[in-house]
């Protein structure tokens, strides 16, 4: 690209429609959402003007939702500054997606109105940089502060009610002994109220023992032009006053502090599994019945209807319309979490006793297999399905870049022709990417297989090693190598060892350094075979090598477009697959692998071919 023409092919058009200024609001963030770059400051000026229009035609809660999305850059100081004068929510939607530097927000934090730096207080990740200005313009999160000691201040009875202050009111403090008591009479005492020349402490809710019992205060007299319901306005003020205090108190929290209404609910009742639970259906084959816990998740259900592409379904509806018991009769229900899946269920009709008519059938359900956690194969299935929408457009931008490439529809250019090449090559490289993504989730959830058959893995290191020597070799490293002379053999098939062998030796040559040294052993141990390498000084250093993002420096070797630590991760998978297991011990990765055995090698009945057919 000679030149970015971008943000004025979106000015050119005009926006007819709301669904239309929708798509140019987002082009527009999307361009000026990235870090400032030299370009025609008028065109700029055009496009924030272009931003007040649109405006206009899109309501303030969709323009939050629009600015809130994930789908476009935000790291323009000057786009963020403008947005702060937006409408609250825009405002706060736009400075939570925000991503400036710790410069950038030192710099911006006291350009933007009070209100809008308010809002930056709730996010968790700005730079120590923004923290530090934020803090020093005194910007605070907007709730209350922690209540703090205040000196002693005279009654709150003297004071009107507007004068009431949360910080300013001291205690209420009760009597210790019964002799201040006043003597019995018809009227009744006032509350108690604060002294404070003389307070009394409060014992802590952790000790209700040390509570002392309420009893009343000496009654002062009253004077005579104060009129009762002040007074007692007054009173329950301070109570009101107290009894926040107290609930804010962290000291209360063990106490009578109040909480929410079904706080601690889940610790108390864990959710159970469901097993197994009876049933009961109508003569049209809806369940009208079950147990009381799982009844309204299954009720009304209906079990006598075919579902396309479920066999157990067809089989259940042809006995429900034939009137037959069904014994053993797997069946899938879909609904809430607690009873999705398979499941195995026994049934039988049931028949008045008069006239012998059909009513329906009782029964009971139960789990197809033991109950297990499948979130990491529902994750993976997402991903699965996700990879597969990716590879559609990544597909088709390969395939347009062979054609301009291969000059399908005519001569083109060899500038042309040598980006064309290296989109193809970034789209290969791309898919490749996916297809490792892919492997890696169905082996780690068991849907995936490695190719049985037999092969030499001390044959194959042997050859790897080899060829990694010569690349290696320019840069003044090498792996110092000891391997057996006796073969390893696998149960694997050719092509699945040497992946696996290629795949943990190519990505410790990657993050070998110019001029190390990576010792290397291959060894026969019982009934495996171990490879041991020392693990280069890039690799060291990483806590957990299998989410270590250290990348090959260049040249032919490539740890792959996730880095090192997904393809140690994949080969992790791969050698369990197989059996075998890719573990760190201490400063080395070991890679243990079964050693095939003669009951392997030997063909099962069931392979031999049938020769009394012949």
């Amino acid at each position: 690209m000679h030149f970015d023409d971008r943000l004025a092919t979106v000015l050119r058009h005009r926006a007819a429609s709301a669904r239309a200024a929708k798509t140019q609001f987002r082009q527009l963030l999307d361009l000026l959402g990235e870090r400032p770059q030299a370009g025609d400051p008028a065109l700029k000026a055009a496009a924030y003007l272009r931003l007040i229009a649109l405006a206009e035609m899109i309501p303030t809660p969709e323009r939050a939702a629009i600015v809130g999305e994930n789908g476009w850059r935000f790291r323009n100081p000057e786009l963020v500054r403008w947005f702060g004068e937006a409408h609250p929510s825009i405002a706060g939607a736009a400075l939570y997606r925000a991503q400036l530097t710790g410069e950038e927000w030192a710099e911006l934090i006291p350009r933007l109105p009070i209100r809008a730096r308010g809002f930056l207080r709730h996010r968790r990740d700005l730079p120590d940089g923004a923290v530090r200005v934020l803090d020093r313009l005194g910007v605070s999160d907007r709730a209350l502060p922690q209540p703090i000691a205040a000196p002693p201040v005279q009654p709150a009875e003297d004071l009107p009610a507007e004068a009431v202050d949360f910080d300013d009111v001291e205690p209420l403090v009760l009597p210790q002994s019964q002799e201040d008591a006043a003597p019995a009479s018809d009227v009744e005492p006032d509350p108690p109220v604060a002294e404070p020349e003389q307070p009394t402490p409060i014992p802590t809710p952790a000790e209700p023992s040390a509570r002392p019992e309420p009893v009343a205060a000496p009654s002062a007299p009253r004077p005579a032009a104060e009129p009762s319901g002040r007074s007692d306005g007054i009173r329950a003020l301070v109570e009101r006053i107290e009894t926040f205090r107290k609930a804010r108190s962290p000291q209360s929290r063990d106490g009578d502090a109040p909480t929410l209404p079904l706080a601690g609910l889940e610790e108390a009742q864990p959710r159970k599994q469901l097993d197994a639970f009876s049933f009961g259906t109508s003569s049209e084959g809806r369940i009208d019945w079950a147990e009381p816990e799982i009844a309204p998740m299954v009720v009304g259900l209906d079990l006598s209807q075919r579902r396309e592409g479920d066999a157990a379904s067809d089989d259940f509806a042809a006995a429900f319309a034939n009137r037959q018991p069904v014994h053993e009769l797997a069946i899938a229900l879909r609904g809430a979490d607690a009873i999705e899946g398979d499941w195995i269920v026994d049934a039988a009709p049931r028949f008045t006793r008069g006239d012998g008519r059909f009513y329906g059938y009782v029964g009971r359900f139960r789990r197809a297999v033991a109950p297990v956690d499948d979130r990491a194969q529902r994750s993976a299935d997402r991903l699965r399905q996700l990879l597969h929408e990716l590879r559609t457009p990544v597909n088709a931008m390969q395939g347009y870049a062979e054609v301009i490439q291969q000059q399908v529809f005519g001569p083109t250019p060899h500038e042309y022709r040598a980006l064309a090449a290296s989109i193809a090559g970034d789209s290969a490289r791309i898919l490749a990417g996916f297809d490792e993504l892919d492997r890696l989730a169905r082996l780690e959830t068991g849907a995936l297989d490695l190719e049985s058959g037999e092969s030499d893995f001390a044959a194959i290191a042997r050859a790897q090693i080899g060829q990694l020597q010569t690349v290696l070799g320019p840069r003044v490293a090498r792996f110092d190598a000891r391997l057996t002379d006796m073969p390893a053999r696998l149960a694997l098939a050719q092509n699945e060892a040497e992946m696996l062998g290629w795949r943990v030796l190519a990505t410790l040559a990657g993050a070998t350094g110019a001029g190390e040294n990576v010792a290397l052993s291959l060894d026969l141990d019982g009934e495996q075979v171990a490879l041991r390498a020392q693990l280069p000084s890039k690799l060291v250093q990483a806590d957990n090598i299998f989410a270590s993002e250290v990348r090959a420096g260049g040249g032919t070797l490539s740890s792959g477009i996730f880095g090192a630590g997904f393809s140690l991760r994949l080969a992790r998978a791969e050698a369990r697959a197989a059996g075998g297991e890719l573990a760190r011990a201490g400063d080395s990765l070991v890679l243990t692998l079964p050693l095939l055995t003669v009951s392997d090698a030997l063909p099962s009945p069931a392979d031999a071919p049938d020769r009394a057919a012949g």
